[in-house]
């Protein structure tokens, strides 16, 4: 029998309305009263201080620390697998029912603080409210629908059965029997979220695994740690028992291999970027010396993105599309969309328009909710004002190209023209607010140059014209495809969420497969007709 319990997507925070604004304003100001504190591992739900600390900072007000974040080695990794090992025993043990109360619960009270978490957010990764709040109503759809997938997988549809009275001189006769085909848990996972979605991606990976029986080490990006520990606190409140979930921050340098080369580890679920996500994967492929099982690698490693117009579109909506697809939290999304390829005969017309679009976009701190806040530190900066002056080599500079205020990571949103499909600018992730637009003979082209890419994660079509739109539907290659729309803002369980190619393993997040991942088949046979 199918769950018959409806979901529905959490809904957006209005803050045109003048109490939620209210609210939210008055919760950024008690969030930054506590800025500052320190934060521990949580192992077995003990509280671990280390002597070194990850100094997390508010990137759009970079001499403002958020939290003193304390850094684990390979002694607490260590550890933390043999504490996760042990409570395995016992928690996959546990009745789906009372796992899933778990993430009900978590939801329940993660609705009720929205604005706490999006402020942790605001200050911690640099989001506007817009951005933060639809992080955290992210957060509880992946609670509440995986909540409830968990709830129709423990009660899987009924196999074909037996029938023992058949006509023995047709077909060997068989006994009756019970087949129940069940899934359960694999084990010990190690969990590494994104900082650019602290939150919802961290909140869907952790409960995605634990609602199916495992449990988690947790390490947490070093640019948004103490939001995870905001996430850790809530499932402690909500009861989750000690060693279901331990909260290991540190550097990936020092404990991310040792974690995933563990024995003990028998899955790894990733997002971040296409290096360290190959990286993972070749290093779990290892059978270490121990090790009883192939481990399962979840990865969701980023894209290429771009937005697709032909010359029957409507051109302002496209422009619109293509201004929120790629400067959205400063393109700093897997999704973003950084290239635009677009029909020859309406290029520059549609280049025309999305330079005016991009031209409205204010700079400033998310706290004050300026549509374009800062990338996340300075490496990121770095990185993209390295881009920008090799696109100022291989393109022509349309907007843009500068940094911001110096208070911040900031970086004005940039535009370039006449790129070609062989520039680095095309080719490369870059994680920033830098856009590409390039001239395609038409449609056709169009959709050719879009695949011209190692990256299959998002892509956006517009057209006016049945056929092309059926084309594109069949040919772009892509794990989120969009007609006439911008190519992010994914919903769970409306897009489930996931690339292929060099994007990763195409684990299709908020979709109804997904727990699948975190899980093993077991068949389970009885023989009926010789029992009393």
């Amino acid at each position: 029998m199918k769950n018959i319990y409806t979901f529905e997507n959490e809904p957006f925070v209005n803050f045109k309305n003048p109490k939620n604004k209210t609210e939210i304003e008055a919760q950024l100001n008690d969030v930054q009263s506590k800025l500052g504190k320190q934060y521990p591992l949580v192992i077995n739900g003990e509280r671990i201080k280390t002597e070194r600390v990850i100094e997390s900072l508010n990137p759009g007000k970079k001499d403002e620390v958020v939290g003193y974040v304390s850094a684990a080695g390979t002694k607490e990794a260590e550890r933390a697998l043999n504490v996760a090992s042990e409570t395995f025993k016992t928690w996959s043990k546990v009745p789906a029912k009372e796992r899933v109360h778990y993430l009900f619960e978590a939801s329940r009270i993660m609705r009720e603080r929205k604005h706490e978490f999006t402020a942790w957010m605001v200050f911690e990764s640099g989001k506007n409210w817009l951005e933060a709040d639809a992080d955290t109503a992210e957060a509880i759809d992946f609670m509440e629908y995986y909540a409830r997938q968990m709830l129709d997988l423990a009660n899987p549809e009924p196999l074909i059965q037996i029938n023992p009275n058949v006509d023995p001189d047709m077909y060997r006769p068989l006994p009756a029997e019970d087949n129940k085909l069940e899934y359960i848990p694999l084990g010990v996972g190690v969990v590494i979220p994104p900082w650019n979605f602290p939150l919802a991606i961290l909140a869907g990976t952790v409960t995605s695994a634990i609602v199916t029986g495992n449990t988690v080490i947790l390490k947490p990006s070093e640019l948004t740690s103490v939001i995870g520990y905001k996430f850790v606190e809530l499932m402690e409140e909500v009861g989750l028992p000690k060693g279901v979930l331990n909260f290991l921050p540190g550097y990936g340098s020092e404990i991310g291999d040792y974690l995933v080369d563990s024995p003990k580890t028998r899955f790894i679920s990733f997002t971040g970027s296409r290096a360290t996500g190959t990286r993972i994967y070749e290093r779990a492929a290892k059978v270490q010396p121990g090790q009883r099982w192939l481990k399962t690698v979840v990865a969701e490693m980023g894209g290429k993105d771009g937005v697709v117009v032909d010359e029957t579109a409507d051109l302002d909506q496209a422009a619109k599309d293509i201004v929120s697809s790629a400067f959205g939290f400063q393109g700093q999304k897997c999704s973003a969309g950084s290239r635009a390829i677009i029909v020859e005969s309406v290029y520059d017309e549609v280049a025309a328009k999305v330079v005016d679009e991009a031209k409205k976009l204010v700079m400033g701190p998310g706290k004050d909710n300026f549509e374009m806040g800062p990338v996340s530190d300075q490496k990121s900066f770095d990185k993209v004002m390295g881009y920008i002056e090799v696109g100022k080599k291989e393109a022509e500079l349309l907007l843009g190209g500068e940094a911001g205020s110096d208070e911040g990571y900031y970086i004005e949103p940039t535009i370039f023209g006449n790129v070609v499909e062989t520039d680095r600018i095309f080719q490369e992730e870059i994680f920033g607010p830098v856009l590409g637009l390039t001239k395609a003979k038409d449609y056709k082209d169009a959709i050719r140059q879009y695949n011209n890419t190692e990256y299959g994660l998002t892509g956006a079509f517009h057209s006016t014209v049945e056929e092309r739109i059926e084309e594109a539907l069949e040919d772009m290659q892509c794990g989120n495809l969009y007609i006439n729309k911008k190519c992010t803002g994914a919903l769970v369980g409306v897009h489930p969420f996931g690339g292929y190619n060099m994007s990763g393993t195409d684990s299709k997040a908020g979709g109804p497969d997904y727990l699948l991942y975190f899980t093993q088949p077991k068949m389970k046979t009885r023989k009926l007709s010789n029992l009393s």
